[in-house]
């Protein structure tokens, strides 16, 4: 019996996709496993590298080649993956990530079969950009040993469990598929994560066993936080977390939203305008309850019409000026 499906979704990982195959090839491991890619109709020689491989190891890999792409940042045709698992366990790679230690599945599958009151599990991994536009650096820092629903929910994005990190359970995935609201969401990891987390705590192996690559094609770098509709993206997401957990949480989760507010007021599209930017900045102070500074501020620099600053400004500059000439005549 299959102990674990090992799920990579792929799309123009032509450079990337023989590492992580290499990678998750040389696992050892006491029990069988199996690897499905799903490709999200790729525009490179992607596929071509992926036959090779199934031709190579057909007992060990399996391909869903989809014709068309499925959409929504590969959240699609990393499902269709999920769905054709046969394993125990899923644990889920983009095609451009890999793993820096052999034993990778063998310490979670101990994890999860000694723990089966965790919904989940993850461990460190290192982040490293394609192009070298930053140093590598890890991607948590934590000292606990499982996280529960209060863990992953913050007044900011709290993202520290990274796609190739986790392991989960077939069965319960099965039954508990993720909520219709998700398809909206450019982000599936962290609506699912949460959704995890309300069946049971996630834990976590303290080592650094992957390696989370960012390079310009992948999907993270289409998270731009100056872009309004990835900031009316979250603000949604968010919402629907917040009512999926019956607002249990809706002072936190509020002020989270908040935050995308705040930015919506130096976006693209609406960084250099007034009345939206009067909108979003009242949506903020409302949602936020900022300090008596931040609230202040924002009042004068996105509130108060420029034309009142000005005038504002001139009679301040003329009475100061005016003091200090007759100060200096006395």
């Amino acid at each position: 019996m299959i102990k674990v499906s090992v799920c990579v979704v792929t799309y123009n990982h032509e450079k990337f996709v023989a590492q992580t195959l290499d990678s998750i090839l040389m696992q050892q491991t006491t029990f069988p496993f199996e690897i499905i890619v799903g490709d999200d109709c790729s525009k490179d020689n992607t596929v071509s590298i992926l036959k090779d491989y199934q031709q190579r190891f057909p007992d060990k890999i399996r391909l869903l080649l989809h014709p068309k792409n499925m959409g929504l940042n590969g959240k699609f045709n990393a499902l269709s993956t999920f769905a054709a698992a046969k394993g125990e366990y899923i644990a889920q790679f983009d095609g451009d990530d890999y793993l820096l230690v052999p034993d990778k599945l063998q310490k979670q599958v101990e994890m999860m079969d000694a723990n089966p009151h965790y919904s989940a599990c993850f461990h460190n991994a290192r982040v490293v950009f394609d192009d070298n536009a930053a140093p590598p650096y890890l991607v948590n820092d934590l000292k606990k040993k499982e996280f529960t629903v209060e863990d992953l929910i913050g007044e900011d994005e709290l993202c520290f469990i990274a796609t190739s990190s986790l392991m989960f359970r077939t069965e319960d995935f099965a039954k508990n598929p993720d909520p219709e609201w998700t398809n909206l969401s450019t982000s599936g990891d962290i609506p699912r994560n949460i959704m995890f987390a309300t069946r049971g705590p996630i834990g976590y192996i303290d080592e650094v066993m992957s390696v989370y690559r960012k390079n310009r094609g992948g999907a993270s770098f289409a998270d731009n936080h100056y872009g309004a509709d990835f900031l009316f993206n979250r603000i949604q997401m968010y919402s629907n977390i917040n009512k999926e957990l019956k607002y249990k949480y809706n002072d936190v989760l509020t002020k989270n939203i908040a935050t995308y507010y705040y930015k919506m007021l130096f976006s693209r599209e609406y960084g250099k305008t007034y009345w939206p930017r009067v909108k979003y900045a009242i949506k903020y102070l409302s949602m936020a309850d900022p300090s008596p500074e931040r609230k202040k501020e924002v009042i004068r620099d996105f509130i108060i019409p420029p034309f009142v600053m000005r005038i504002y400004s001139f009679f301040a500059l003329n009475l100061y000026n005016f003091k200090t000439k007759v100060l200096g005549q006395s």
